[in-house]
């Protein structure tokens, strides 16, 4: 009879925690098929949809973060913090975990808390380059530390570090169509190079002005574009090329379903720098051009980026010059085989694979000390 196994999951609010999240409690399952696993995420935040719809259980915690703008406002979220607090309590309790993971953003902070004074054990996993703010706090409370950089001990205690990467959407690496079928999939020409423009599923309004302001440039070029808008910008941007008549160049969607193909049928990259974007660049070996969301704790995504690009393994540009640079840079640069060829090979050296794998080891370790 297998032993029992209960481990508790906790963090979330963007993609970048929550698909790390569900990557380790899929690699969890399947070393240990009859493992219990409970998440731990913040109401209203996008754990609370993503993670049953891959199958998992959640419990949401009322915490949010504190407002630096109107701090009158922070005693609310204090009471926020103080109710999680309590709640994370009962639900530690009531599921009884062998042991705990914190993968960034809000709730982890009361879940992990809880979980470390009542002697469970615990892990953290920082995706970024520069450690977020929740996961600093923890450092001294949990047993280990996996980071997806080297470098991390300016930030954590070095014993307790182990270098993962981070985990990444299996079904990226399983894709089983090739460049041409999923270039007609997008109804476009295989026979054309191909950019892919991306700012996450909301989408990126720096991004998305740099594309209007260059459409004529695009049209122009014999390089055709998939560009995902975000929902939120869709709408508008599709009444704007109204106005223009037919660009059959040009595939304008508000969301990619399938990421997989998307990378595939891409000879070049336009994207946000989160972690997870470029965990996945690595290990596709994807030639991509970064620019950073000036819109971030600690401005992490540019440190995310520099990493790469330290080691010509990316292109970047700031975001308050990606209007007037980026699209031609991109149409540029996916014209230069030398240069596809070069990104592509010294991005594909960063790559760390397995690495669901190796923090659910280190989870399973974790519990089996008890």
């Amino acid at each position: 009879m297998e032993k029992e196994l209960r481990v508790v999951i906790s963090g979330g609010g963007t993609g970048g925690h929550i698909f790390p999240a569900i990557s380790i409690a899929n690699a969890i399952k399947n070393k240990w098929p009859g493992a219990k696993i409970l998440f731990v995420g913040a109401l209203g935040r996008m754990e609370m949809q993503r993670v049953p719809a891959a199958g998992y259980e959640i419990k949401g915690l009322p915490i949010c973060g504190f407002d630096r703008k109107n701090l009158l406002r922070n005693f609310v979220v204090l009471c926020k913090v103080w109710k999680s607090q309590r709640m994370a309590k009962g639900i530690v309790r009531d599921f009884r975990p062998m042991v705990a993971v914190g993968v960034g953003g809000y709730a982890s902070g009361p879940t992990l808390n809880t979980c470390a004074s009542m002697g469970i054990p615990c892990l953290i996993q920082e995706q970024n380059s520069y450690a977020g703010v929740t996961n600093k706090l923890l450092a001294k409370k949990v047993q280990k530390i996996c980071v997806a950089y080297e470098g991390m001990q300016r930030f954590f205690p070095a014993g307790k570090i182990i270098v993962t990467g981070n985990p990444v959407r299996q079904s990226l690496l399983e894709t089983p169509v090739g460049r041409e079928e999923a270039i007609k999939g997008f109804g476009l020409d295989p026979r054309r190079k191909t950019i892919l423009i991306v700012g996450g599923s909301l989408g990126a309004r720096t991004v998305n002005e740099s594309v209007m302001m260059h459409l004529d440039e695009i049209e122009q070029s014999g390089v055709q574009v998939i560009w995902q808008t975000g929902k939120y910008y869709h709408a508008s941007i599709l009444e704007q090329l109204k106005n223009r008549g037919e660009m059959p160049m040009l595939k304008v969607l508000d969301f990619i379903s399938d990421m997989g193909a998307a990378y595939k049928a891409a000879d070049l990259v336009i994207s946000r720098a989160g972690a997870s974007s470029i965990s996945e660049f690595c290990l596709l070996g994807t030639p991509v051009i970064l620019v950073p969301s000036p819109n971030v704790a600690e401005d992490h995504q540019t440190k995310n980026a520099m990493a790469l690009v330290n080691r010509q393994a990316a292109l970047y540009v700031k975001d308050a010059e990606a209007p007037g640079k980026v699209v031609s840079m991109a149409l540029e640069t996916v014209q230069d085989e030398e240069k596809l060829a070069s990104l592509s090979k010294n991005i594909l050296k960063l790559a760390l694979p397995n690495s669901a794998d190796i923090i659910a080891d280190e989870v399973i370790k974790l519990a089996c000390r008890l």
